[in-house]
């Protein structure tokens, strides 16, 4: 099941400035805004939801309850965006799925390609020592131990290609 290309989100927010910044990144990317009670494709918010939410949630910072994904308080309108459709496109085998900022997918795909931190830091104009830092955050998120486990999970949830 794959996201249409406008979602039908639902932002909750502890407070008003937080909901209008939120709807603003959220509209930004060409989605709709609606109510809780009108079906949203997923929800965002930075609060605690119910036991059962209408859809699928992001969270923003560290919220409880049912969490599709889970965002920095600083994230960006295109992780928002990646995030939201992400989770919108439907459960990954009854598991959460961490949410990858866009570098993380870059240096994820570089590792598929079997290259070394050197090598992806010239291919992604960043310092190795900052791809090693993406690799290990790769590696908590993924939940792996080695740079093929990674690249195995990525591939089994077609955030790289072959």
């Amino acid at each position: 099941m794959s996201a249409p290309s406008r979602l039908r989100i639902a932002v909750v927010a502890s407070d008003v400035a937080l909901r209008s910044r939120l709807a603003g990144l959220v509209a930004g990317s060409g989605h709709e805004i609606v109510e809780l009670t009108a079906a949203p494709d997923a929800i965002l918010t930075d609060c605690a939801v119910d036991s059962s939410p209408p859809a699928r949630v992001v969270a923003i910072g560290s919220v409880e309850g049912q969490i599709a994904g889970r965002l920095p308080p600083d994230a960006t309108r295109e992780q928002i965006d990646a995030a939201l459709r992400a989770v919108a496109a439907g459960p990954f085998a009854e598991e959460v799925w961490p949410v990858l900022t866009p570098r993380e997918i870059e240096v994820l795909a570089a590792l598929s390609d079997g290259l070394s931190n050197k090598a992806a830091a010239r291919r992604l104009g960043i310092s190795p020592h900052t791809v090693k830092f993406h690799i290990e955050s790769l590696f908590k998120k993924l939940g792996a131990a080695s740079r093929a486990e990674a690249v195995a999970k990525g591939l089994r949830r077609q955030i790289v290609e072959i």
